[in-house]
């Protein structure tokens, strides 16, 4: 089940990314979401398309959306899709190519299946739990960084704020990218050693790249070490840290240090 519900989302994430390219760069109409930041007519655009389609191939899946108010039915779901129909809006909104469209389905609190697409830059990312990570139907590896000398690390100048690290604040390379899926994707690509948030991660920006990540050899947990859970009552994790495994177990000694 896990191969067909990839199969299946990795052609849904396609065909939502070039529904997003048709409002992209083209000055769409957009809002705030109190609490939650921006929302453009193209998310909601994308959203649709995809409730339409993956509910019409799995009607007994349950459904989690940042487009669509939460239902507590879904906790009674064997299976759901979690979704982000553009992760990074603010990104989209810029112009920049870097957004994302993130679709896992989650089993019993796991990601099974996870899709990331950027269809600006036509990279799409994709794992099932019993499978390899995968760039454009090609292997990855997460980097093998031992430690912390010379790492590059995906985060916010805040995260590395002297408060939040008792056993001193980590000296890497930092850089940026608005979305969390597309930052665990990078991750599972190896092109950077691990990412770091600190602030309360929402399930659908963060199922599919999780499991990405973890299939090409990354150790994810939240801030304090533990596995990740999906399909919570209050869908958040505490923060996200995933990095090659030497330098996640280094990371996870400074922030927890007495």
């Amino acid at each position: 089940m896990p191969e067909a519900d990839l199969a299946l989302i990795t052609e849904a994430a396609r065909g939502a990314g070039q529904i997003a390219l048709r409002y992209w760069r083209q000055a769409p109409k957009a809002w705030e979401k109190p609490g939650l930041g921006p929302v453009t007519e193209a998310d909601l655009a994308v959203n649709d398309h995809l409730r339409t389609l993956l509910l019409a191939a799995r009607p007994d899946y349950g459904w989690l959306s940042e487009e669509d108010t939460d239902s507590a039915a879904r906790l009674s779901a064997r299976r759901l899709f979690v979704l982000d129909p553009i992760d990074g809006t603010r990104a989209f909104m810029a112009g920049e190519e870097t957004f994302a469209v993130s679709l896992a389905v989650v089993e019993a609190g796991r990601a099974v299946a996870g899709a990331v697409y950027l269809p600006a830059l036509d990279r799409l990312y994709t794992a099932a739990h019993n499978g390899p990570a995968l760039f454009n139907g090609v292997p990855i590896r997460c980097s093998t960084q031992p430690g912390i000398d010379g790492a590059r690390l995906l985060t916010t100048a805040a995260a590395l704020a002297p408060e939040h690290w008792p056993g001193g604040v980590p000296d890497l390379k930092r850089s940026f990218r608005a979305s969390l899926a597309y930052r665990l994707c990078l991750v599972a690509e190896g092109r950077h050693d691990g990412m770091l948030t600190l602030r309360p991660a929402w399930e659908w920006d963060i199922a599919a790249g999780s499991l990405i990540a973890e299939r090409a050899g990354a150790q994810v947990t939240d801030r304090h070490g533990t596995a990740l859970r999906f399909n919570l009552a209050h869908p958040q994790a505490e923060g996200v840290l995933a990095a090659a495994p030497g330098l996640h177990a280094a990371l996870m000694s400074r922030l927890i240090a007495k």
